[in-house]
């Protein structure tokens, strides 16, 4: 699957939303990539999500962690396609942490693997959570990557199935189209 066979799935499927919209960075933007309207398919999912393995392919790991709740179908197709072991990390008083009976190995390698990375925050404490158990972090894998190239460094390999440069703009620098038009959260709702 080609980048610009991804960008129509998420087209198709109604997953690339355009108006006013606060991401989970606090910052705003024009377009919102709503990853659950194109995993809602599961034939979709699986090819976006096996595409997106095939990429990450080259990163030896031995499992692919996720953070819920975007991750969570991405980590467990990518790990079914590279047949390996998933687990999540989720929210517990607004912080990711490993919960369920989860087992992190001394040395054990990990994918993390997201939906859509903008500064990758959550990324990060995905990242932070294997390191603190005894893990390795092999890679990181998003299906969007939104950062413009400006994503951090996450200190191993980072792919991307697609690499976009979309316009985000700080809440006290809104464009004036943006500004007179109330903003959405729909990764929340």
């Amino acid at each position: 699957m080609t980048s610009e066979q991804a960008l129509q799935a998420f087209r198709e499927t109604g997953a690339l939303l355009s108006g006013h919209f606060v991401l989970r960075s606090g910052l705003h933007s024009r377009q919102f990539f709503q990853c659950a309207h194109l995993l809602q398919y599961p034939v979709v999912a699986a090819q976006v999500c096996a595409a997106l393995a095939e990429k990450a392919s080259l990163i030896d790991c031995d499992s692919v962690i996720s953070p819920a709740l975007g991750g969570l179908i991405v980590g467990h197709e990518v790990g079914r396609a590279l047949g390996k072991r998933h687990i999540f990390a989720e929210k517990e008083e607004g912080r990711l942490v490993l919960r369920r009976g989860f087992q992190i190995g001394a040395g054990e390698r990990f994918l993390v693997v997201e939906d859509v990375v903008t500064r990758g925050g959550r990324v990060q404490e995905t990242i932070d959570i294997v390191r603190a158990h005894g893990g390795q972090v092999a890679g990181v894998a998003t299906i969007v990557d939104r950062s413009g190239g400006q994503h951090p460094d996450f200190g191993c390999p980072f792919v991307s199935l697609l690499a976009l440069d979309v316009e985000t703009f700080a809440p006290d620098a809104l464009p004036p189209d943006l500004a007179g038009t109330p903003a959405v959260k729909p990764g929340s709702k």
